[in-house]
């Protein structure tokens, strides 16, 4: 944990002082987003899980600059859905297949002229509790590495938690690792 830490820590400092536009988006104003997700059977992010499961995770964001903290971000809006097909390492993926919205901030931790990595944080709501979380109230955590293809586009890379912060019994999580692509305008 220390050493996560330390190298957090040492991406902040090597955050440019002089850059005038946001790493996400440059210097548009909006962007929008399309990500797609594939599912593992494990809360955890880091290290990586191996157990890849029929769950999937779809979701449009819609993104404006901002700052946290005087560091470059930006807030979002996301509606997503995720769903399940199948049995898998004792669960019953179908069950999962729910819409959900949430809010956004994605942080930019570490950024080049084009490349970016952030980490982000939000809250939201899925349609319908469920057994692997207890609750419809949703707490999402991100790590994202980012690459502006041209001033208007951009992918990225993303692992994606999802969990109830404990706010009921039930809190089996959800996580996912995917690819967006991001418009800016």
């Amino acid at each position: 944990m220390k050493k996560i830490a330390l190298f957090l820590c040492i991406l902040c400092f090597t955050v440019p002082a002089y850059a005038t536009d946001n790493p996400f988006m440059g210097n548009h104003k909006n962007q929008i987003a399309f990500n797609i997700g594939q599912g593992v059977n494990s809360g955890f992010l880091i290290p990586p899980p191996t157990q890849l499961v029929p769950f999937y995770l779809t979701h449009i964001q819609y993104s404006q600059p901002t700052t946290f903290f005087k560091i470059p971000a930006r807030q979002s809006i996301n509606i997503g859905q995720t769903l399940g097909f199948g049995q898998r390492y004792g669960w019953n993926w179908d069950k999962y297949t729910i819409p959900m919205i949430f809010l956004s901030e994605d942080v930019a931790v570490a950024h080049g002229k084009r490349w970016y990595f952030s980490t982000g944080f939000g809250v939201g709501l899925q349609a319908q509790q469920n057994e692997r979380i207890g609750s419809k109230l949703l707490f999402q955590f991100k790590l994202i590495g980012g690459y502006r293809i041209t001033d208007n586009w951009a992918i990225e890379l993303f692992m994606q938690h999802f969990s109830n912060a404990n706010t009921a019994i039930e809190n089996n999580s959800y996580a996912f690792y995917g690819l967006g692509m991001a418009y800016s305008f």
